[in-house]
């Protein structure tokens, strides 16, 4: 059995596009006490979180991923609050950021941990475009503090890379190692 080890309900919603039927088992790590270099970071989360859930799963398949914003070598987690969700977007503002996706997948036979890098270059956000749509709630839970989901906001200019990574599962690269 396939176990995906995230309540993201993004992640969930495209793993769906590769395998129908799955677990969902939550990791409880302190992500806070892990350290690497910005960019191996979600690579050593989601194994870390994977080797969490196979203890207590060693015959399934374990799916783990986490999903960092990288502006300026420095690393943009999930918003703590509304202020700091219009901090990170007004950063991001005219400029462009890397997003990286690492996963794993665990299994008795296999250990598989990538990363994915998506480019994302952001329009020129005013300060009421920011401020309508942390409104929403919507930055609140993502890296970075926007989804690109999210097309009633013009905040994307263009991408280089997978839609997908930047949604939070690089769903090609998975496919290929599944």
């Amino acid at each position: 059995m396939y176990i995906l080890a995230s309540k993201s309900p993004r992640r969930q919603e495209l793993l769906k596009m590769l395998i129908s039927d799955f677990a969902i088992e939550v990791s409880n790590i302190d992500e806070s006490l892990i350290n690497d270099e910005p960019y191996n970071l979600s690579a050593t989360l989601s194994k870390v979180k994977a080797e969490e859930i196979f203890k207590k799963h060693p015959s399934d398949i374990i799916i783990a991923a986490d999903t960092i914003v990288i502006h300026k070598n420095k690393v943009l987690g999930k918003p703590k609050n509304n202020l700091d969700a219009f901090t990170m977007l007004k950063e991001l503002s005219d400029d462009v950021h890397d997003v990286i996706t690492g996963f794993t997948i665990l299994s008795k036979d296999k250990c598989i941990t990538k990363s994915v890098i998506t480019k994302v270059y952001f329009n020129d956000l005013s300060d009421d475009l920011i401020n309508k749509y942390i409104q929403t709630g919507s930055p609140l839970d993502k890296a970075g503090a926007y989804g690109i989901q999210d097309k009633e906001f013009p905040l994307i200019k263009k991408i280089e890379g997978s839609y997908y990574n930047v949604m939070g599962l690089p769903v090609e690269e998975l496919k290929k190692c599944l």
